[in-house]
Formats: structure tokens, C-alpha cells, sequence
């Protein structure tokens, strides 16, 4: 078989002219000797060179944690005055720092407490119902404990995290968290 054009390195499988060749064949070409093969050995390069990444992506992770927990724990901040809020109020704040939102609730008798508001289930953020001695988190139905945090209803399995406070006259400051990471 003579190739009159240096572009075409074979020809059809079924030995038809291009003419008469079903349509899909255009999209799908059949051109072995064009076939890119890889060696055993280059696969074997492209396998090692993934694992390496996947164990340094690992050991990245592993370091991460490592430094998070040995980093200095978040200073204390004032969050509220004792007499800006009455008992079954609540105010929002951001603890250690920026993003970290929390909320301040003064319970009917009086106490303090403040928790993480994101919910444990999946982030979204709780709202403070103290009529019902609740925190409710809407997006699933979910409800944790006014007092204490514990989880009460819907999928949430853990407590939210709950930050220590400290009443110093009239200040309340957020000194430390309890449970969890915020």
C-alpha cells in the first residue's frame, strides 16, 4: 500500500475509502502506529513521582496540626459589661481573632456563658433562643443546650465548643476555650 500523503500514517481499519467511513469514525480515529505507549518504566516514574506527592501532602498536614497545637493559646479579650446585657440576652463576638465568631449569652440566672456558633454538624451558624434554654441551628433542625452546649436534637453529635469567661467587676472577658477548636 502506497501513502501519497505523508500526513496519514495508516490506513482504515475495515479498508473502506475515508469517503465511506461511518461519521463517528471522524470524532473517533483509529491510528495505531500513532499511539502515544508509554514504557513500564516511565509508568513507573509517573506512580513514584504521584506517591511522593500524596506522602509530602501528608507530612504537610501532619506538621500543620503539629504546629497548631504547640502554637500559644489566644490571649484574653473583653467580649461584654455586665450590665449591657439582661438575663435571656445575647451578644455576638469574634474569639481568638478575626472569623471566629462566638456568641454571649446571660442566662436567666444570671451566668455567663459563650460558645463557638458554628454548629458541629456542618458550620452553619447557631442562634441563641433563650426562651426555650436552646441554641436552635436551622439549616438542620438541630438544637444544643443553652447551659451547657450538649446536643439536644437533629444530627449534631458533638458539643458546641465552649469558651471560658471571666467576670471582673463589670467587664466579662473570654480568657480560654474549653471543648474543641474554633
Amino acid at each position: 500500500m502506497r501513502i501519497d500523503d505523508p500526513d496519514r500514517i495508516s490506513a482504515t481499519p475495515d479498508g473502506l475509502s475515508e469517503e465511506a467511513q461511518p461519521r463517528w469514525r471522524e470524532q473517533f480515529p483509529i491510528d495505531w502506529p500513532g499511539d502515544d505507549l508509554r514504557s513500564r518504566r516511565d509508568f513507573t516514574k509517573l506512580l513514584g513521582l504521584t506517591s511522593l506527592a500524596f506522602v509530602v501532602g501528608q507530612i504537610w498536614i501532619v506538621i500543620l496540626a503539629l504546629r497548631r497545637r504547640t502554637s500559644p493559646r489566644p490571649g484574653e479579650r473583653e467580649v461584654a459589661r455586665v450590665s449591657e446585657l439582661a438575663p435571656g440576652e445575647s451578644k455576638l463576638f469574634e474569639f481568638p481573632g478575626k472569623g471566629g465568631a462566638c456568641v454571649l449569652v446571660r442566662l436567666p440566672d444570671g451566668q455567663f456563658v459563650a460558645f463557638g456558633q458554628k454548629c458541629t454538624h456542618l458550620s452553619c451558624p447557631v442562634v441563641p433562643d433563650p426562651a426555650r434554654g436552646r441554641f436552635h441551628c436551622p439549616c438542620h433542625n438541630g438544637s444544643f443546650d443553652l447551659a451547657t452546649g450538649a446536643p439536644l436534637e437533629g444530627p449534631p453529635r458533638r458539643p458546641l465548643p465552649r469558651l471560658r469567661l471571666e467576670v471582673r467587676g463589670d467587664r466579662v472577658f473570654a480568657v480560654g476555650v474549653e471543648e474543641g477548636i474554633l
